[in-house]
């Protein structure tokens, strides 16, 4: 007689075929795995429409005139090559903004005041800015600055994107600081390397590839506001690289374009917006390349 016979215990083994609970068990496995699947399934139907409905429509205008032509007036044929660097210049300064305030707010939650009070206010306004409403930042940079010089600038629209993209920075910043062992930092010290040093010379340089992609999603995060711009940047149908006035930008020119009855404006914002998809998916797959790089 087996051990388990004598203990009491039955000798039928729970994995097999005939036993109930087992084939209960196997049809929920595989109805939540059907569910998983139907769900997955939808969304990227979905997905693959959007797509489809972007390339078919926005591919037509696509060619070297949109990228060397002005904005055109009603009624004419032309391209978004003023939008297109008001939208690099913009992007690029709200980024340059952003990245070291990110940084350095996620360097001190993570090393410096990690349990005090300061860092737990930080992390309560930071989980709210990540949530809020692009058009009310817009707004607030519309009252702080817009509203008090009197006049749309392409700085005003870079500081209501970096205000965007800093809870973003911090965030990744802090998570990636917070996976580096505690046995790396307390090596440091014991060979006399002030904290700064450690930060910097450590901590800091184990995660590089990680905050290189929280930087590279705050700005696919960005790259395609239009609500911020609208109170900040408006928008200008020439060329202009002056920061300190109106600027044409492409989230805004795509919202005019495709709310005005003109076909050949029409055909440019469909073009624009697969740019900016384009944009945005190149600057994931480059972000999600550069971390899976420095994890291996």
């Amino acid at each position: 007689m087996s051990d388990l016979t004598e203990k009491g215990l039955p000798t039928r083994s729970l994995a097999t075929p005939d036993n109930p609970i087992y084939r209960r068990r196997v049809w929920m496995n595989r109805f939540n795995l059907a569910m998983s699947l139907a769900t997955m399934a939808f969304g990227m139907f979905f997905l693959l429409w959007i797509l489809w409905t972007l390339a078919s429509k926005g591919l037509a205008s696509f060619g070297p005139a949109l990228f060397t032509q002005m904005t055109p007036p009603p009624g004419s044929d032309g391209g978004l090559a003023n939008a297109i660097m008001g939208s690099l210049m913009i992007v690029s300064a709200a980024i340059f903004i952003a990245t070291p305030i990110g940084i350095l707010a996620g360097i001190y939650l993570a090393e410096v005041g990690r349990e005090s009070m300061i860092a737990k206010l930080t992390r309560f306004v930071n989980d709210i800015l990540l949530s809020a409403p692009s058009i009310v930042i817009g707004l607030f940079v519309y009252a702080l600055i817009v509203a008090r010089v009197k006049e749309y600038s392409g700085w005003a629209g870079a500081v209501a994107l970096a205000i965007i993209a800093v809870p973003v920075v911090v965030r990744t910043t802090e998570t990636m600081l917070l996976l580096v062992p505690n046995s790396m930092r307390e090596a440091a010290v014991a060979l006399g390397a002030p904290q700064w040093r450690v930060v910097t010379m450590v901590t800091l340089r184990a995660v590089k590839g990680g905050v290189i992609t929280g930087v590279l999603l705050a700005l696919a995060r960005v790259s395609g506001e239009t609500a911020p711009l609208l109170f900040t940047a408006l928008n200008n149908q020439f060329w202009s690289t002056d920061m300190g006035g109106p600027m044409a930008n492409l989230p805004v020119v795509i919202f005019q374009f495709a709310m005005s009855p003109y076909e050949e404006w029409q055909r440019l914002a469909w073009a624009g917006a697969l740019l900016i998809t384009l944009v945005v998916l190149a600057l994931n797959i480059l972000a999600r390349t550069v971390f899976r790089q420095k994890n291996n």
